[in-house]
């Protein structure tokens, strides 16, 4: 399939900082593209420049075919954009500000109000869309806005982080939305800090570190890199420990570790399913009880840390002397 959204050695510099160090990437028509990194990797300045907010040093990008730096302002109307912070006017009412988008995308004045008070109720804000923004609560503001991106059904459109802020019913909420989009043939680049998102959203997950690009492929294939499964068992007496150890040594698949305080002991098992029948067997056969066991997949954070050395989330914002805190502060100049 062609690409709607396609990178190659992309390199952007604030002072010191080298935000962008030759980020590669395509993402086919109609499919989601997980963007995934710790604070400050680099994935916001990735987003800025594949929307025209900055411009690269060097490298070439191209969205819905069109290179974003030769023709930008035909790209922006290709496009929907929803980045970390709400861009709302305070001052207008919730109803307002999505029909002002609508009028500034040039649909009549009767479409916009139609299509206001669609997403209006789709993102659960019927009941305050006459009140003005400045009295929306933070997630309220997050939900206008990214209502706001979806005024004109682009084609392609940019998450940056979009269910930041948002409770786990209007995070869902979002999921269904996104799926209802792409499900329509839009391309999406997401980025999340939330690692279910990436895994119940994303076709392909690219993982980015210090502005490159270092793993790309579906979860199942990133998580398969962080050692496959591992069976886990919670033993019932604490001086069954040892006996314990001792089957999941012989029956695993490399070396065991133990949470003492929670008497759980876990081992890498490539022999999946069939490797914890044979543990259960085993130990009841040595007369130690158990007061769980289960058979525990890689996590996207797995991942991260196997790849990074840090997990997802380290960190609460970008730093100025990260990435994408260069990023923030040349986007508010």
């Amino acid at each position: 399939m062609p690409a709607a959204i396609y990178a190659e050695g992309l390199v952007k510099t604030f002072g010191d900082v080298r935000a962008l160090d030759g980020v590669d990437i395509e993402v086919p028509e109609g499919s989601v593209l997980g963007l995934l990194g710790p604070n400050g990797a680099g994935k916001t300045t990735a987003v800025r420049v594949l929307t025209t907010l900055l411009r690269p040093d060097s490298g070439r990008a191209e969205v819905a075919g069109i290179d974003v730096t030769t023709h930008p302002g035909l790209v922006r109307r290709s496009i929907g954009l929803s980045g970390q912070f709400a861009a709302v006017d305070d001052y207008l009412t919730g109803r307002e500000n999505l029909q002002m988008v609508g009028q500034l995308y040039q649909l009549t004045s009767r479409d916009a109000r139609r299509r206001a008070d669609e997403l209006l109720e789709r993102f659960n804000l019927s009941d305050a869309a006459d009140r003005t923004a400045k009295t929306y609560s933070g997630g309220m503001r997050r939900r206008l806005d990214l209502a706001a991106a979806l005024v004109v059904s682009p084609p392609v459109m940019f998450m940056d982080e979009p269910t930041t802020g948002l409770d786990p019913r209007n995070r869902m909420a979002l999921w269904a939305v996104i799926e209802e989009l792409v499900a329509g043939g839009t391309t999406l680049l997401l980025t999340t800090q939330y690692l279910e998102e990436a895994d119940h959203l994303a076709d392909t997950i690219a993982v980015v570190d210090h502005g490159r690009v270092i793993a790309r492929g579906t979860s199942d294939e990133l998580k398969s890199r962080s050692g496959g499964d591992v069976v886990e068992v919670v033993v019932h007496a604490r001086e069954h420990i040892p006996v314990a150890e001792r089957v999941l040594r012989r029956l695993g698949d490399g070396d065991t570790t133990l949470a003492e305080h929670t008497r759980k002991l876990s081992v890498p098992a490539a022999g999946g399913a069939k490797l914890l029948a044979e543990v259960i067997r085993e130990l009841d056969g040595e007369g130690v009880e158990i007061d769980d066991i289960g058979l525990r997949r890689p996590t996207l954070d797995d991942v991260f840390i196997s790849l990074t050395g840090h997990g997802a989330e380290d960190g609460e914002e970008p730093a100025a002397g990260t990435a994408d805190g260069a990023a923030d502060k040349e986007g508010k100049k």
